[in-house]
């Protein structure tokens, strides 16, 4: 199966906005087994969308083209679409109708131009969008299959694995089922994460599962495609290299599936009936945002204090260089001073001189409850940006260890010593 995505818009094309949608459409075909074979942007003009569709519908057996469905003179794809397949563009008197109600019921009278969204190709099969006013469409051009999306983000992914991803699935004859398992990890680099699993779906005998990356510092996705004839025969698959993942990356391994970092630290934390106090420096208050306003933190989530430099945190006097005893110090202070049954302190020695890839910082991380304390030591360069990206997801990563009774202490790929 052969997949061009065409995405269209002057404002994609000139770089006003970030083409997120692209890669997002990407990845989301590679998680099913399905491969992008070309990736094209193309400005609102006619003749170049033409051009571009007709090229498409020569090499591809699918295409998605994304944008130009809003009711604007800007926005061609419908248009174009007709004039490639050849057909006449008719009004689709259900969409209108939908539309209709869709303002009505936010007690809003439709904008005459909106009606445009409800001209289509006569020989278009109509994709429901449940959250906007732009429709999708199918058809064929040339001898692939078009898929037509709307733009605006939310609406796109949900019409993208809802309806697009099902279709193209069945019309490239793929298995019955196909499941995406994920196991999300902080600390192990993605050379170092193929290193430790070489070999592993070599544990599938059928051949039926495919390892995978997706690499967003600082966190790393190590995904397992599995195909099956059903379900049951998926699992049966799949059951041994998960096994064999969990063991390979052992407490490296914070998550799975959909579940997040913060998620999993908050849900240790209410299952022991716990609160939290975060005292954060040089992060801007970004380890209180993952976890302040997650559904359940109301019980949890105590009491942040965001600094970014102070001569004392809590009655606790900061030295010119941070050291074990003082950041001990200010977490128990902390704890003590808020009432929270946790405290995670986080306290950070910039590098001086101008942000580089050779600046860095040296994270100092304390956790502490009525009677214990756990105390991280952790030096990271890459620059400024790298440095607070991994205090954060360090120290978050230290506490969900820490309540799960694993080693807080335990080497990281972008830890200096």
């Amino acid at each position: 199966m052969r997949i061009e995505i065409i995405c269209t818009g002057d404002e994609v094309l000139t770089g006003k906005i970030t083409n997120t949608n692209f890669s997002y459409m990407a990845q989301k075909l590679e998680d099913v087994g399905l491969s992008v074979h070309w990736g094209t942007t193309v400005g609102d003009d006619r003749e170049s969308l033409l051009a571009a569709f007709l090229l498409a519908g020569t090499r591809a057996d699918a295409v998605i083209v994304n944008g130009g469905l809003g009711p604007t003179v800007d926005d061609l794809s419908q248009e174009i679409a007709a004039q490639a397949a050849g057909v006449e563009l008719v009004l689709h008197q259900e969409w209108l109708t939908t539309m209709e109600s869709f303002f009505t019921r936010r007690m809003r009278t439709m904008p005459p131009n909106n009606v445009k969204q409800a001209m289509l190709p006569a020989t278009a099969e109509m994709i429901d969008n449940p959250i906007g006013t732009a429709c999708g469409f199918a058809l064929d051009i040339g001898k692939a299959r078009f898929f037509f999306t709307p733009g605006v983000p939310r609406e796109l992914r949900r019409m993208l694995e809802e309806q697009v991803i099902p279709r193209i699935l069945a019309r490239a004859g793929a298995p019955a089922s196909i499941f995406l398992k994920r196991f999300h990890s902080y600390g192990l680099g993605e050379s170092h994460v193929d290193q430790l699993l070489l070999g592993v779906e070599a544990l599938d005998p059928d051949g039926g599962v495919k390892l995978g990356f997706r690499a967003h510092y600082p966190q790393l996705e190590t995904k397992l495609t599995v195909r099956g004839t059903d379900m049951e025969d998926v699992h049966r698959k799949l059951a041994p290299v998960t096994d064999e993942v969990r063991k390979r990356l052992g407490n490296f391994i914070f998550a799975e599936d959909d579940k997040t970092l913060e998620g999993v630290t908050l849900a240790a934390l209410a299952e022991r009936n716990a609160t939290l106090t975060v005292v954060e420096t040089f992060t801007a208050g970004q380890i209180a945002a993952r976890i302040a306003h997650l559904p359940g933190a109301e019980k949890v989530f105590r009491h942040g204090t965001v600094a970014r430099h102070l001569d004392r945190l809590f009655g606790v006097p900061l030295p010119a260089e941070l050291d074990q005893d003082t950041t001990e110090a200010v977490t128990k202070a902390a704890r003590e001073l808020t009432g929270a049954s946790h405290a995670l302190a986080v306290l950070i020695e910039l590098d001086e001189g101008a942000d580089r890839i050779d600046l860095g910082g040296t994270i100092w991380i304390g956790i502490a409850t009525a009677d214990q304390i756990e105390f991280r030591r952790s030096r990271i360069l890459g620059g400024r940006e790298w440095v607070r990206l991994g205090a954060v997801e360090l120290a978050l990563d230290c506490l969900r260890r820490f309540l799960q009774g694993l080693p807080v202490v335990e080497r990281i790929d972008f830890e200096k010593t």
